[in-house]
């Protein structure tokens, strides 16, 4: 008689799921500008481009996505520049929570900006960050996306949408889980999924675009990896005019100094310029 094939049983828990699982989604968007007008020119881009409307949109489909439910949404543009958005989330429906201040459909996309999402027992949090080099016009936007659960919901569920919600060069993520749950039986479970990578949760046609990197402790649950776009074209870092308007040197040198910027976010450390 043939052997019936073995299916996973659910682990029977004590209470509530008291694991804590954070998920840090880290990018980087990197531009190249010349003069004080291209860097202002930037900024006001990117503040445009975006603002809390459209960041909130993002973590309302990051809450949808892994499960979670919006209670109440604040947020706040700043001047000159930047925003911030706080969102209370539940892991189950509440039933004395108020109904959400805008339907869960709203336009997604990145903005300059701290964004906090609370969830009941959890967050989901936003920050973002420009800057740009003194002498040589490198300008960079980042963007730091923090979503800690506890319970049963994952984060790791919204990756892909996270990275598709970003135009990014350089992306370094981490996963770890924290704390521990008791079976009925009192036996202690310090984490209550698989996992062997982050990449195992990065769509395929995205992990073709990136050279990788990773360092995971799976003994002490930490998951990390880094990824830089793998192929550089320098009218995609130009902003508003394309390579043609200037000479092949000035080509070549804006070229090295961007993937220059590129390695050393990538590697974590200053990087001596060949000459």
């Amino acid at each position: 008689m043939a052997r019936k094939p073995e299916t996973k049983r659910r682990v029977k828990l004590h209470g509530f799921n008291n694991l804590t699982k954070t998920l840090s989604f880290n990018m980087y968007d990197i531009c190249y500008t010349k003069t004080k007008e291209e860097r202002e020119a930037y900024i006001e881009y990117i503040d445009e481009q975006y603002n809390s409307e459209r960041l909130t949109g993002i973590l309302r489909t990051v809450a949808e996505i892994i499960g979670a439910h919006v209670l109440n949404v604040a947020k706040q543009d700043y001047v000159p520049q930047g925003a911030s958005v706080t969102v209370l989330i539940s892991e189950g429906p509440v039933v004395e929570a108020p109904a959400p201040a805008e339907p869960l459909d709203a336009p997604a996309g990145p903005l300059p900006a701290a964004v906090v999402i609370s969830l009941d027992k959890s967050h989901i949090t936003v920050h973002t960050y420009p800057e740009y080099h003194p002498d040589e016009g490198i300008s960079t936007f980042r963007a730091d996306i923090d979503v800690s659960t506890c319970g049963e919901i994952s984060p790791l569920k919204a990756l892909g949408f996270l990275i598709h919600s970003f135009d990014t060069d350089i992306m370094t993520i981490d996963y770890r889980v924290r704390g521990f749950t008791r079976d009925i039986k009192g036996r202690k479970l310090f984490i209550d999924h698989d996992i062997s990578s982050i990449q195992n949760y990065i769509p395929d046609e995205v992990k073709a675009q990136y050279d990788m990197i990773d360092v995971n402790v799976y003994q002490e649950h930490i998951f990390h990896t880094k990824c830089k776009l793998r192929q550089f074209e320098l009218d995609n870092y130009l902003f508003g005019y394309t390579k043609e308007k200037l000479t092949p040197e000035e080509q070549r040198n804006i070229a090295a100094q961007l993937r220059e910027e590129m390695d050393e976010i990538f590697y974590g450390q200053n990087m001596k310029r060949k000459p």
